[in-house]
């Protein structure tokens, strides 16, 4: 089951969610806690659904879906204009050693993992 998929399930969840919680508000003080429950679950499935991402990745990675690559980043070299940064961190999942590379111009970020 791809992400995208899980994502859409997720945010599906949560707006039946909060749909049938309203709907409970609206029978009265009886489904009040319930309906009130039912709305905080479901819309934070919905917001979890739309902003989870996976570890370490480019938003253009994301979008194409691209395999993840080790440690959880970029599955490949990052384009030429990227530069090694002397940002490097343990990632605590995989323990694989992340260097953080840097777009001067835009600030845009990349981590990958180092050989």
């Amino acid at each position: 089951m791809g992400f995208g998929l899980i994502r859409g399930v997720l945010f599906v969840v949560g707006a039946v969610l909060v749909v049938a919680g309203f709907a409970a508000l609206g029978f009265g003080a009886v489904f009040f806690a319930n309906g009130l429950w039912l709305v905080a679950v479901g819309g934070m499935l919905m917001i979890v659904a739309v902003l989870e991402r996976r570890r370490y990745r480019s938003e253009a990675a994301e979008r194409s879906n691209d395999p993840i690559g080790p440690g959880g980043g970029e599955p490949e070299a990052a384009e030429a204009r990227f530069r090694p940064t002397d940002e490097v961190f343990i990632d605590p999942t995989s323990q694989r050693t992340m260097r953080v590379l840097v777009d001067p111009r835009t600030g845009e970020r990349r981590y990958v993992a180092e050989a």
